[in-house]
């Protein structure tokens, strides 16, 4: 064989050594893309099980979810930023008289409700219904949850129960005003009789008179407290300015002190304050403890009126003077009903005080040192606007902060 053709022969070897190379190289690589191809569609398959089982597990779970909701005994409103109504369950379209989606929530309340009384998160429906409203913002600050609850028969309940409460601490109250009644009655019996009296001097029956006439007014003030001490249970609750309030009690203590040695000093600093409650009952315990201040002055003195806010969220009055004081044994039951240790007192003027002060969410104290005056410091909780609630208001857990005092 020559050696072109040799050289020939030895090129196509070597041609086909690379392509049974090449061959068995595609081989193992169809085979290695086969194998990838099966695992990755085992992968797809296994992926898609999962999902599939992911989403039937949230949507029986949604499912679970929406008949929860159906269920619930108390109306739930999903509502947008706006306050639109986005969603309500069967309960809250009931209540609420199937609010169209798009409607505010709080339109759709005021349209079938009136206020409910003097608690702002309540609303006493045309169909007789108490419903009691609480909201919730959502975490991602999308919305908010409303939630309506029927209390009429709990209010009910509360109304009766607050009823006999009331009868029994009036008959309470009765029994243990007898005795205090039956004195200045039969005092004034006794001067009455004298009047009857044919052999009287004028200035005998002038005295005569006016001890029967204190001794009647007396008696209408140990009535009056006692209706006042009663009527607190029922207290109408409202908005009260407080700059308002104040210049109501300054222009009507005025007179008690205007011809008597004593000077009043009011220190206000609650510009813009607002408080929630009953404006005659609070004007009633401040006029009561000026009043107190204004008798133990009786050789002249200075009474302190300071209204300030120690803590957020919490108003504090106080009434101080620089008198006798309240000795230690007696300071603490002065808030205690028919207790006095003056001959003409009803025992009822600081128990009203302290029944007032409580009613409306605060507490009142006092410090008295003999020989130094005494000082009554009453905290309220301010008003707060809550615009998510029809009432306006809202409660706070806000502590009441130490203050020095001024």
């Amino acid at each position: 064989m020559s050696y072109p053709a040799l050289q020939s022969a030895e090129s196509l070897k070597d041609a086909f050594q690379a392509f049974n190379e090449l061959s068995a190289n595609l081989t193992r690589s169809y085979f290695d893309l086969e194998a990838q191809v099966a695992r990755l569609t085992r992968e797809l398959a296994s992926a898609r099980s999962e999902r599939l089982k992911t989403l039937t597990e949230k949507e029986q779970l949604a499912n679970r979810l929406q008949q929860l909701l159906e269920a619930l005994p108390g109306g739930v409103i999903v509502v947008d930023k706006a306050g639109r109504v986005v969603e309500a369950n069967p309960v809250a379209r009931r209540l609420l008289g199937a609010p169209s989606p798009g409607l505010s929530w709080r339109k759709a309340l005021e349209r079938v409700s009136v206020a409910g009384g003097d608690n702002p998160h309540q609303r006493l429906l045309l169909s007789g219904e108490t419903v009691s409203i609480s909201v919730r913002t959502l975490d991602d600050g999308a919305g908010q949850i409303v939630l309506l609850t029927d209390i009429s028969e709990q209010r009910a309940l509360q109304e009766l129960v607050s009823q006999q409460k009331r009868l029994s601490a009036l008959g309470e109250m009765i029994a243990s005003l007898a005795h205090q009644v039956r004195t200045p009655l039969a005092a004034a019996l006794l001067y009455t009789a004298h009047l009857g009296r044919d052999d009287l001097t004028g200035d005998q029956r002038a005295r005569f008179s006016a001890k029967l006439a204190d001794r009647l007014q007396h008696l209408e003030r140990q009535v009056s407290d006692m209706l006042a001490f009663a009527r607190v249970g029922r207290l109408v609750m409202e908005r009260v300015d407080v700059e308002a309030l104040t210049e109501r009690l300054l222009e009507t203590f005025a007179p008690v002190i205007r011809d008597r040695p004593i000077r009043l000093i009011v220190n206000r600093l609650t510009a813009g304050a607002e408080l929630y409650g009953n404006p005659d009952a609070l004007l009633g315990i401040l006029l009561n403890l000026l009043g107190n201040a204004a008798e133990a002055l009786a050789a002249g003195g200075v009474i302190t009126l300071t209204l300030k806010m120690p803590s957020p969220g919490w108003l504090r009055i106080e009434v101080g003077d620089d008198g006798p004081g309240i000795r230690a044994d007696v300071l603490p039951h002065i808030f205690e009903a028919f207790y006095t240790t003056r001959a003409n007192g009803t025992g009822l003027g600081l128990a009203i005080v302290d029944c007032v002060v409580r009613a409306h969410g605060g507490q009142v104290s006092c410090v008295s040192v003999p020989g130094e005056g005494a000082c009554f410091q009453i905290d309220l909780p301010q008003a707060q606007v809550d615009e998510l609630l029809p009432g306006g208001y809202a409660g706070h857990d806000t502590p009441i902060g130490d203050a020095d005092h001024e």
